[in-house]
């Protein structure tokens, strides 16, 4: 009876994540600075090794983006895609269809719903579509090469908990991220307010 209770809490859990007030300008600018970032940390995976965890780490401009407008996270998606057929065109698939991808939805999905499990659903779904059609439709080796690029229930099945899973850890990385950037963004608002006031 506790362990229902304890799930139906989890999965009514609200996220509360919001983002301060941001000027049209100051949009922008901070669009394009996710861009540059998201692109520099996608074109760390040809490193190797460490290089994949930088990789990964791209769909975190990409959440915040998305989080501060719609609009501008699609934005930043987009120039971000430019960025990296300039800078590594090997990429620009797993960006468009995985890391990318999974923080439009996850960005969108903070600003649209207000429950976390909503929000990790979507992302982890749209993740699934996104492996699916590179694995599938482009017959990309975004598994490796030992998963096979024949269509198959089991390889689908495992790939979609695996994208809820991942989206889950992402969505609650964001929810500390954004909650504790609030707080900054807060602060450095009442400390312009105050020395206005002196003036």
């Amino acid at each position: 009876m506790r362990f229902i209770k304890w799930t139906l809490k989890v999965f009514k859990k609200k996220h509360e994540i919001t983002v301060g007030p941001y000027s049209k300008n100051m949009k922008l600018v901070v669009g394009s600075l996710l861009c540059t970032i998201a692109a520099v940390l996608q074109s760390a995976g040809l490193i190797g090794g460490i290089g994949y965890a930088f990789s990964i780490m791209a769909t975190g401009p990409i959440v915040l983006s998305t989080v501060i407008s719609i609009r501008i996270g699609l934005l930043t998606y987009a120039v971000t895609t430019l960025l990296l057929i300039i800078l590594q065109p090997s990429e620009v698939l797993v960006f468009l269809f995985t890391t990318g991808f999974l923080g439009i939805s996850l960005g969108i999905g903070f600003k649209l719903f207000k429950t976390g499990t909503v929000v990790s659903l979507m992302g982890g779904t749209s993740l699934t579509a996104g492996i699916l059609i590179l694995l599938y439709l482009f017959q990309f080796p975004v598994l490796g090469p030992l998963v096979s690029s024949k269509v198959s229930g089991t390889v689908g099945l495992a790939i979609f908990l695996f994208g809820l899973f991942y989206s889950w850890i992402w969505m609650n990385l964001c929810m500390v991220g954004l909650k504790h950037l609030n707080k900054v963004m807060v602060r450095k608002l009442f400390i312009e307010k105050d020395e206005s006031s002196c003036r």
